[in-house]
């Protein structure tokens, strides 16, 4: 058990604390942060509870609504929510990098617990293919849609960046989720699109933290 524990958890944490780390002007409370991640975490079970009722329903019957609908849109709708309605105005976000911190929090909340999960129900072998595959794309997914929250609130056009904040997700997991379930050989499709996933996400936290030292150096030089 403490060995499915421990895999489990691990990927989430090393990674939140890769995305946390990068965070140099103005490092987030550790507090609020730990916080998103657990409320990430207790998301699931609703989630689960809802994919499954859709499922008994007949409201989800194909690959693609599976992928797009119940996955993609219903899971990055719920982390969205969290972060724009209970991070977005709080005094903490104070930077556009902060976005993806928190976003990357919730997500890998979510993950973590998921992932702990499915290794319960099928073993801890399949602890690195979690690891690489679904752990990191929801955080990946997280720096989308993270870096969008920065831009709404710090750059203007608010509601063209919003939208992107949530659709660009939406439109990722979806991709991610057809990916496995509609290709028989889907590691020739996943290894380049999550190699893709990262090369933008990088990118994405280059950027973020370009526009936080425009923001922290003017405030550091009218403090000398």
């Amino acid at each position: 058990m403490f060995a499915i524990i421990s895999a489990g958890i691990a990927p989430g944490l090393a990674l939140l604390s890769y995305f946390y780390l990068k965070d140099e002007y103005e490092a987030e409370p550790l507090s609020l942060v730990l916080r998103v991640f657990v409320f990430g975490a207790i998301l699931v079970f609703p989630i689960m509870f809802i994919q499954h009722v859709l499922k008994l329903e007949g409201v989800v019957t194909s690959d693609w609504a599976q992928a797009f609908f119940s996955s993609g849109l219903l899971e990055e709708f719920v982390k969205w929510f969290v972060v724009y309605f209970f991070i977005f105005d709080h005094p903490e976000f104070d930077e556009p990098y902060d976005g993806i911190v928190y976003s990357a929090s919730v997500s890998l909340g979510f993950a973590t617990l998921e992932n702990i999960l499915y290794l319960f129900a099928n073993g801890v072998e399949f602890a690195v293919t979690r690891a690489l595959l679904p752990v990191s794309s929801h955080a990946l997914f997280a720096v989308m849609m993270g870096f969008y929250l920065g831009k709404a609130k710090f750059q203007g056009r608010r509601q063209l960046y919003l939208v992107l904040s949530f659709l660009l997700p939406v439109f990722l997991h979806g991709t991610y989720d057809v990916i496995l379930l509609t290709q028989e050989k889907w590691a020739y499709y996943m290894v380049p699109f999550m190699l893709m996933l990262w090369w933008i996400a990088l990118r994405k936290v280059k950027q973020a933290k370009g526009i936080d030292a425009r923001v922290a150096i003017p405030s550091i030089k009218s403090q000398a």
